[in-house]
């Protein structure tokens, strides 16, 4: 009887030094100012320690010792702060610019008081030009994705539909494309947190959530990058 061969192992995933290296060697070839950027809060969080120990523990060796220490290991941190950010910043440069871009922002980058679908609401099927919804505690947030004077009706479609059926629910209009006033892609989450006021309770956005889901989508949806499948790699 012949022996059944055993299946193949599954590959093992990189170790956690090995995948901040690739984070660092990806960042580093389409950023290479990180270098210094991480060099510099290394440095700086070195140099916070020597002071805090010269004013806190001045004439004793163990203290200034301590805070040396200290001040490497803030340093350090700091460093993995710059690269993760500077990573996720590379990541979304890299697909800034293509159809799909603004639904991988919000698959992976919102946040706990925002829901964004990560398919378009609406689209241009032959300009490949798509809008966005988004909502959370400061309401509904449309993203036109494509030059503003082709998004702007498809934004402004949506907002019709939806003050019609939520007219007390406050209506947000953000533009990320190639027009010098719109939002850089690695920007938009951050300007979607800033929206804050007039403030909805968390029932409240669940409401309008269910209530959005049922207005349906006007597609097709534009060919190009899937938000499924792309996301920014961050460091850990």
């Amino acid at each position: 009887m012949a022996r059944k061969e055993k299946p193949a192992q599954a590959a093992k995933e990189p170790g956690r030094l090995k995948q901040m290296w690739q984070v660092f060697q990806m960042t580093r070839r389409y950023d290479p100012a990180v270098v210094w950027w991480m060099l510099l809060g290394l440095v700086g969080g070195i140099a916070v320690g020597v002071v805090l120990s010269l004013i806190l523990s001045p004439g004793s060796v163990f203290g200034i010792v301590l805070w040396t220490i200290a001040g490497l290991f803030a340093g350090i941190l700091a460093a993995m702060i710059i690269l993760g950010r500077r990573a996720e910043r590379a990541a979304y440069d890299q697909i800034s610019g293509q159809p799909g871009a603004v639904g991988a922002v919000f698959r992976s980058s919102l946040g706990r008081n925002w829901t964004g679908n990560e398919m378009p609401v609406n689209a241009n099927a032959k300009t490949q030009d798509a809008v966005y919804r988004a909502v959370g505690t400061g309401g509904v947030v449309l993203v036109g994705e494509g030059p503003r004077s082709r998004t702007r009706k498809l934004v402004e479609d949506e907002k019709r539909k939806i003050t019609r059926i939520l007219p007390n629910v406050p209506v947000n209009e953000l533009y990320v494309g190639p027009d010098p006033d719109a939002i850089p892609l690695y920007r938009l989450p951050r300007e979607i947190k800033r929206i804050r006021r007039p403030k909805l309770t968390k029932p409240e956005v669940i409401a309008v959530r269910n209530r959005l889901a049922a207005l349906g989508t006007n597609l097709p949806i534009p060919k190009g990058v899937d938000p499924y499948k792309v996301r920014p790699q961050r460091a850990r």
